[in-house]
């Protein structure tokens, strides 16, 4: 993921920043404001908050 990509794209619920991390079923882009762990999937971030994992 470039970090140009990071710079502009936030959570598209609360609009924080997000972090990349890596998790069992692969890579996630996880806010730092409301915890969602959005999916990364052939390297393209699907920011959609119904296909984010809700945090614990």
């Amino acid at each position: 993921m470039s970090p140009e990509l990071l710079a502009i794209i936030v959570c598209p619920a609360c609009h924080g920043d997000l972090i990349v991390t890596a998790a069992d079923a692969g890579t996630e882009l996880v806010c730092g404001g409301c915890g969602l762990a959005y999916p990364v999937r052939d390297g393209i971030p699907v920011l959609l908050v119904d296909e984010a994992r809700k945090p614990v």
